[in-house]
C-alpha cells in the first residue's frame, strides 16, 4: 500500500469514528430530554414537526429555567397549601364549579411562591414542564376543563376529571424534593 492509500484510509477511519461519536451524543442527548420531559417530549415532537426542533425548543425552555429562582416551599408554606387543598376538594362535593376554580388559582398561586413566573398559561406550562414534564400533560387537560368550565359548558364528571389533573401538579408542586407525590395531598 502506498502511503496516500494509508492516509486516506486513516482520514475514512477517522471520519467514521467522528460520525459514531456525534450520533452517540445526539442519541444521550434525546435520552437525556426524554427522561427530564417525560410526555412532554413527545407533545413537542409533535407540535414542532420533527425531533431537532423539538428538542432546540425543550433545551432553550431549559435554559430558561436556568435562569429562574425556582425554590422549595417552606413546610410551614407547604401544609398551609395542603389545607386550602383539602378545603377546595371538600367543596367539590357542593360546589364543584368554584372547586375547580380554587384549584386553578391555588395552583398558580403554589407556582407563584416556588418561583416560577405567572401570567400567559402556555409559558407557564412550558416553564413547569422542565421540573414536571410527567405531569404538565394533565396540568393542560385542567386548564382546557377550567376554560370550558368558565363558558357554562363542563360536566360534573369533567369537573372531577380536572380535580384530579390539578392535584397531580399539585402534588408535585408541593414535593419540593422530587421525592414523589406528597402524602399530605389526597
Amino acid at each position: 500500500m502506498s502511503s496516500t492509500t494509508i492516509v486516506v484510509l486513516v482520514v475514512v477511519a477517522l471520519l467514521v469514528v467522528a460520525a459514531i461519536v456525534v450520533v452517540a451524543v445526539l442519541a444521550h442527548r434525546r435520552k437525556q430530554l426524554q427522561e427530564r420531559f417525560g410526555p412532554e417530549y413527545d407533545r413537542a415532537v409533535d407540535r414542532a414537526g420533527g425531533r431537532r426542533p423539538a428538542e432546540q425548543e425543550l433545551q432553550e425552555r431549559a435554559k430558561r429555567r436556568e435562569q429562574l429562582d425556582i425554590r422549595p416551599l417552606h413546610p410551614a408554606a407547604a401544609a398551609d397549601f395542603a389545607e386550602q387543598w383539602r378545603q377546595a376538594q371538600e367543596h367539590f362535593v357542593d360546589a364543584p364549579s368554584e372547586s375547580v376554580r380554587e384549584a386553578d388559582v391555588l395552583v398558580t398561586r403554589v407556582m407563584k411562591e416556588r418561583g416560577y413566573p405567572v401570567g400567559e398559561f402556555e409559558q407557564q406550562a412550558a416553564d413547569v414542564s422542565v421540573d414536571h414534564g410527567n405531569v404538565v400533560e394533565e396540568y393542560r387537560a385542567a386548564r382546557d376543563i377550567s376554560l370550558a368550565n368558565e363558558r357554562g359548558e363542563a360536566t360534573t364528571e369533567q369537573l372531577r376529571e380536572a380535580m384530579v389533573h390539578y392535584r397531580a401538579l399539585f402534588s408535585d408542586l408541593l414535593d419540593a424534593e422530587g421525592t414523589g407525590r406528597d402524602s399530605a395531598v389526597r
